[in-house]
């Protein structure tokens, strides 16, 4: 039944495209940048009560943000693709209250955020509108379309006030999320350049221009890029190439945690980034004594 109505929908847009080509662009565009908002479940509820919780307004919508602790050092999560900022409830217990203030926030049409559909620069503009607000950040922890915003936020303001960044299961090329809803949907090359010609109105680059790795060029600080080695949504050769491109990177392969990357050990490597102090750090000359990947089952 899902395949006749993935199905039907290519066939409605095909067929839109030469009877209203702009309207078949739009509503192509749109289902893309779509998600499936997850519920909170009420053990999710009951762990976001624990925040001081405040909206900032993006563009006209309300994005809700969590806060925890009242400490010195300042610490940003982003949530990915079809999640919310519950998803890092294990991560923020860990960390003591007293040492960092910790925010996490959904993303437009997610969690409890309004909006109805998202794209990597609307992500990223509420990324530059967070540091407008609260400033300076001592860690940024990302993972899947979280980390991938966080790059596009450095590669547009390669001076943005953070001093460490951990990017867990990140995408590589928005190009190949593209050819997927292409394949998927049975779209016409007709159909599929309507839908370009919208995203570039809508995200002023083609889809080509958002690479990740691209991005990962123009970070200037210390960090870690967590990433399964059997990973089905964003494959595993995007780690080496960011890995490769971000100098003051060390790369940790898991296996067997998939794309969610759920385990102690992946939140210890977190914490530990997190604890490390900024002193320690020279941003300019970045040393490196361990680029080597880490394997553990």
């Amino acid at each position: 039944m899902k395949k006749i109505v993935t199905l039907s929908l290519g066939f409605y847009l095909n067929a839109l495209s030469w009877l209203a080509p702009r309207q078949a662009a739009q509503r192509g565009f749109r289902w893309f940048c779509t998600p499936l908002r997850i519920s909170l479940l009420e053990a999710h509820r009951q762990f976001l009560n624990t925040a001081h919780s405040t909206n900032l307004v993006v563009n006209g919508e309300s994005i809700r943000v969590y806060r925890w602790g009242r400490g010195p050092r300042q610490v940003l999560f982003l949530h990915g693709w079809q999640s919310h900022s519950a998803r890092w409830k294990n991560y923020i217990e860990a960390l003591p209250q007293e040492q960092y203030t910790i925010f996490a926030l959904d993303a437009p049409a997610h969690g409890q955020s309004d909006g109805a559909w998202l794209h990597l620069p609307k992500y990223t503009s509420v990324v530059h509108a967070f540091f407008e607000r609260y400033g300076e950040v001592d860690t940024l922890i990302g993972h899947s379309f979280g980390s991938f915003a966080a790059l596009y936020a450095f590669h547009q303001n390669p001076a943005l006030p953070v001093h460490k960044l951990a990017l867990t299961g990140t995408p590589g090329e928005v190009e190949e999320f593209m050819q997927f809803y292409k394949k998927t949907l049975g779209l016409t090359a007709r159909t599929l350049r309507l839908i370009y010609e919208e995203f570039v109105r809508e995200a002023d680059h083609y889809p080509t221009f958002f690479s990740a790795a691209r991005f990962a060029e123009s970070l200037r600080l210390p960090g870690i890029i967590i990433h399964d080695l059997h990973d089905t949504d964003t494959p595993y050769p995007h780690a080496l190439r960011i890995h490769q491109a971000w100098e003051g990177s060390r790369l940790i392969t898991t296996t067997g945690l998939g794309h969610n990357l759920r385990s102690p050990e992946v939140v210890r490597h977190v914490v530990e980034l997190v604890q490390q102090p900024v002193t320690t750090y020279n941003h300019l000359h970045i040393k490196r004594p361990d680029r080597e990947v880490s394997l553990y089952p």
